[in-house]
Parts: C-alpha cells; sequence; structure tokens
C-alpha cells in the first residue's frame, strides 16, 4: 500500500471513528509482535522450538511427562511476556476508552498488554485467556503466574495444587481444549451490538475467534482491517490498511483527536 493510499485510508476511517458510538477493537498477534513476543508460527516462534502436538489438552491431562514439557514451554514464554513492551496500538486503543467511544477489547492475545497499557479491565474480553494466572482444573482454585515461576525455578517440574492436588494449568487455551463459553458468548454478542469493527493484527484464519468481524457486519456494523498482509475478510471490510498496528492506530487517533477539537470551536 503506498503512503497517498495509506493516508486516504487513514482520513476515511478516522471519519468513521468520530462518526462512531460503540467501537469493538478486535487484536490477534500482530499487535503483540510489535511488543517484542514472537508469533507462535513464524519463524523463530515457540513452535520452531516445540511441537505443538506435544501439548494437545488431552495430552496434558493425561501425561505427567507431557505436563513437564508443557511447563517447560510455558516457562520460556512466561520470559518472554514479562519483557514484553507496550507498544502505540496499546495506547492508541485505551485513548478510543478516554474518548467514550471504545465498547471493548476481543484479543486473541494472551499477554495482558492491554491492560497494563490502562485499558480496563472489563474492557477486554481475553478469548484465548491469560497467561498471567493459572489454575486448578479441579477446584478452580487460582494462582498468580509469578508464584508459580517461582516454584519451577525451585526445581519443581510439575506443580498440582495447594489444597486438592489438582492439576495447575495456565488460565489459557491450549490445543483441543473447549473454548472458554462466557467469554465467547459476550464476545459475540458485543460484536453484533458495534457500530464500528475494528480489526488489528489478526490473520483471521483462527476459529471461532474469527467468526466475530462477521457477526459485526450481519449486525450492522462498519468493518475496518489494519494488517501486514492480506486477510479472507478484506473483501469484506469498508477499509483496510496494510502497515504496522502501532503506526496505523497512533496516527488515527491523533487525526480523530484533532477532528473532535475542531468540531468543538
Amino acid at each position: 500500500m503506498d503512503d497517498k493510499t495509506l493516508n486516504k485510508g487513514i482520513d476515511k476511517v478516522s471519519d468513521i471513528i468520530v462518526k462512531s458510538k460503540r467501537i469493538v477493537v478486535f487484536t490477534g498477534a500482530g499487535v503483540s509482535t510489535e511488543s517484542g513476543i514472537p508469533d507462535f508460527r513464524s519463524p523463530g516462534g515457540l513452535w520452531d522450538k516445540y511441537n505443538p502436538d506435544d501439548f494437545l489438552y488431552q495430552r496434558f491431562l493425561s501425561s505427567e511427562v507431557s505436563r513437564e514439557k508443557y511447563w517447560k514451554m510455558n516457562s520460556e514464554l512466561y520470559y518472554i511476556l514479562v519483557d514484553a513492551r507496550i507498544n502505540k496500538a496499546h495506547y492508541a486503543i485505551v485513548e478510543l476508552e478516554r474518548m467514550g467511544k471504545l465498547d471493548c477489547v476481543i484479543t486473541q492475545n494472551i499477554d495482558n498488554l492491554h491492560q497494563k497499557a490502562g485499558l480496563s479491565d472489563d474492557k477486554v474480553i481475553e478469548l484465548h485467556g491469560t497467561n498471567m494466572w493459572v489454575n486448578c482444573l479441579n477446584c478452580k482454585k487460582r494462582y498468580s503466574r509469578e508464584d508459580i515461576q517461582f516454584r519451577l525455578e525451585k526445581g519443581i517440574k510439575v506443580p498440582y495444587c495447594d489444597d486438592c492436588g489438582g492439576i495447575l494449568k495456565p488460565a489459557t487455551i491450549s490445543f483441543g481444549q473447549p473454548m472458554p463459553f462466557e467469554e465467547t458468548k459476550e464476545a459475540e454478542r458485543r460484536s453484533r451490538l458495534a457500530d464500528l469493527f475494528i480489526v488489528i493484527g489478526s490473520s483471521l484464519v483462527v476459529q471461532p475467534a474469527a467468526m466475530m468481524p462477521l457477526y459485526a457486519r450481519e449486525g450492522g456494523a462498519k468493518l475496518v482491517i489494519i494488517n501486514m498482509e492480506n486477510t479472507p475478510y478484506d473483501r469484506n471490510a469498508d477499509v483496510v490498511l496494510y502497515g504496522k498496528a502501532g503506526e496505523i492506530m497512533e496516527e488515527l487517533v491523533g487525526k480523530v483527536k484533532d477532528i473532535l477539537q475542531f468540531q468543538k470551536k
């Protein structure tokens, strides 16, 4: 996308944002990569070092060996997430909340960076869970991921629940694990009620999360997609902007602020 086309698209999206009252933002791995978190599927990502088949949910439940492999992988991921930097896209989305235009963020990311950037907890729907907490699959007791990491560093290879001895697992959705019912249901509801749905940094290929833009369109929302590459839903969008999420979102929010300030005069 050349600069002229991109600038024209940014102007169009800025006008749409100004006129919108109920914006739903959908974020994917492309937002996290700009914070220094490698995409799992990309070269150098975790699936280059580990076989994702080893971490199927049923294997995790049934095999101590699988759980040990899982916690080794997750320890590596933990430090990547702890070192991750909040980026311009995160801050721009917080600005949409401050303007009173953001209904919610539906995210595929597990890094908690939206909340770290200042977004209200009740504005974030984590479709794939979060790596910041660990749940007992038996009694449902919750532990901070930091506390569990301390145990792992002490030499415990597979942690178990203090209260019931149940299996502990980060509060993320693994391959083969059912999607969280309430979060998925709420994400669909909010998508259908949006007047503007903005996809940022998602390839829109992972289901059922990728259905959310279609639910928004069915509900009458305008659809904007911001991504480095094509997505299967580009043809359904009102505007597609190709480029870095942080740079585009920063420029969009800046233009929106200018328009709103001008309208007050």
